[in-house]
């Protein structure tokens, strides 16, 4: 680590030699890299840059244009400053260096800082001190690169999650962090106390602003201090300080903290290719949170949502796509299924230039929050949406079916999320209906059977279906469920090929003596009715 001029000047063993700054005052914070003393003419091949040269001036005597030279050539090897010892008895020398220096700055040269010392100081001191200085520095700043190193290695060894990581990298640096994937959306972030809808408004337009490197790098008008998070060719996004620390020091140290974080998180990355993407977790978070709390502040809601790729909207609209097990009901099988689902439903997304926030709300079911640009579109938009996503599921390898479920569009995003239950519930219904030509379901769709799936796992609801049903079997159960499907109608159910007349009448007459009750009765075909519907929904496996 470096010292600035400036610090130099004002350390007592230089004060003491009474320093006049004869040019380069608007050059002072330069950082001195090393201390040289020399009285050689030349020094271009001794110099390598940064360096405070120390000199009592025999190399130009009391000659102006010796000490133009010079202090051109220390100027051109890139030195930091020049101090130069010329006491008061000597006032030809002190001349010839006042006039050298002025001459330098004439010919358009950079500024270069040269300071006389009007008393005799011991310059093998002033090197100890700053040498001193410089080393204790170093050592410093190698041995807070240890501890950050120490930090983020834990993290690694420890599985920590992405925001875990954000977390601690903007509680080393003492300022807000984002983590953005390669979309420019927010994947997570830490405001360190700063309003978190001021650090994310209009995210993804300013980060679009803001070129990437592959290293770390100052860039944009912002001047956002950003690494590469990724290994290799493969960066896939980008962490974010907004705004440079003040000083040479700060910013190198930030950059060294940012970089560990960005190594750590693609560690995790790594750790995680099997779980679902970034922004997805950050939807499923935010989703989550708007579910959990109706006292979410909307403006920092919706600043969120928007980072995530939300668009600002009229309307939200609670969609919920409730997932068929199929014929097992595995764990991992249902989250390769959600995996899949999520991916086509943002191709669809992308493909329609809608967006959305959507998240595994639970096994099986995916939550959905759409922007809807107007209320009068939302027909309109999810036929379409809901149309290509059944295109594309079908057309797709493996089974994977699915139920659609609407709420109803609210204003507010936290309204909007608080809805998806309900979606959820319809959803999960209308999975138990007859496949049809309906693209999605809402309330008014599933009707009676929306109002026992709520009554579903309720003792006296379980009670009453399996006092209806008693006493038949499964041949039986299936005749029933055909026959009230039919609406009672013993004729159109014969129709259907189902039985042969004279088998299906004794067949029914059979069905009525084992259940003890007349089907010509309309309340009894009702009570009946009512109690399939429920054993067909008591079939369902729980959602959560």
């Amino acid at each position: 680590m470096s010292l600035q001029l400036s610090t130099v000047l004002d350390l007592d063993v230089v004060r003491a030699g009474e320093p006049e700054i004869l040019a380069g005052q608007d050059a002072l914070d330069v950082p001195v890299r090393w201390v040289h003393v020399a009285e050689l003419r030349s020094l271009a091949d001794l110099l390598e840059g940064g360096e405070l040269v120390l000199t009592t001036g025999l190399a130009f005597g009391e000659s102006a244009d010796q000490a133009a030279e010079y202090l051109a050539g220390l100027q051109a090897a890139g030195v930091a400053g020049v101090v130069v010892e010329i006491p008061a008895d000597r006032p030809e020398a002190a001349a010839a260096l006042a006039s050298g220096a002025q001459r330098v700055l004439a010919e358009g040269r950079q500024a270069l800082p040269v300071i006389r010392l009007r008393r005799t100081v011991r310059f093998v001191e002033v090197t100890e001190v700053v040498h001193r200085r410089i080393v204790a520095g170093q050592l410093e700043q190698v041995e807070k690169a240890r501890q950050v190193h120490e930090v983020f290695t834990m993290l690694s060894l420890e599985s920590a999650g992405v925001q875990e990581i954000v977390d601690r990298t903007a509680e080393l640096l003492g300022a807000p962090v984002v983590l953005e994937d390669s979309s420019h959306l927010v994947a997570a972030f830490a405001a360190a106390g700063r309003p978190a809808q001021e650090l994310l408004r209009d995210w993804q337009r300013r980060s679009r602003a803001v070129h990437a490197y592959p290293e770390t790098k100052v860039a944009g008008d912002e001047h956002w201090l950003q690494t590469p998070v990724g290994l290799g060719g493969s960066q896939w996004g980008r962490l974010v300080l907004p705004g440079v620390p003040d000083g040479p020091a700060a910013a190198s140290e930030a950059s060294m903290v940012l970089e560990r974080a960005g190594q750590a998180l693609s560690i995790n990355r790594l750790a995680e290719r099997d779980q679902a993407g970034l922004a997805q977790q950050a939807q499923a978070g935010l989703i989550h949170e708007l579910r959990g709390t109706r006292t979410q502040d909307e403006e920092e809601a919706l600043t969120r949502a928007s980072a995530l790729g939300l668009k600002p909207s009229p309307a939200y609209l609670p969609l919920v796509l409730h997932l068929d097990s199929g014929s097992g009901k595995d764990p991992m099988s249902m989250q390769r299924k959600e995996r899949a689902l999520l991916e086509m439903l943002e191709a669809v997304l992308a493909a329609t230039r809608n967006s959305a926030l959507a998240a595994a709300l639970q096994t099986g079911q995916v939550a959905v929050l759409l922007a809807l640009p107007a209320r009068m579109l939302e027909d309109g938009l999810l036929e379409r949406i809901c149309g290509d996503l059944a295109a594309r599921t079908s057309a797709g390898a493996g089974e994977l079916r699915w139920t659609a479920g609407v709420g109803r569009a609210r204003s507010r995003l936290s309204d909007a999320a608080a809805g998806l239950d309900e979606a959820a519930h319809v959803a999960q219904t209308a999975g138990t209906l007859s496949a049809g030509a309906n693209r999605y379901f809402r309330s008014t769709d599933v009707r009676l059977r929306g109002l026992l799936a709520l009554l579903r796992e309720d003792p006296r609801a379980v009670s009453f279906a399996e006092a209806e049903l008693r006493g038949i079997d499964a041949p039986d159960l299936a005749l029933l469920e055909r026959f009230l499907e039919c609406g009672g109608n013993k004729t159109a159910l014969a129709r259907s090929g189902y039985l042969s007349r004279p088998t299906l009448y004794a067949r029914l007459q059979k069905l009525e003596s084992r259940l003890g009750v007349s089907l010509d009765d309309p309340e009894s075909r009702t009570s009946l009715h009512v109690a399939v519907l429920l054993r067909q929904l008591q079939s369902l496996s729980p959602a959560g």
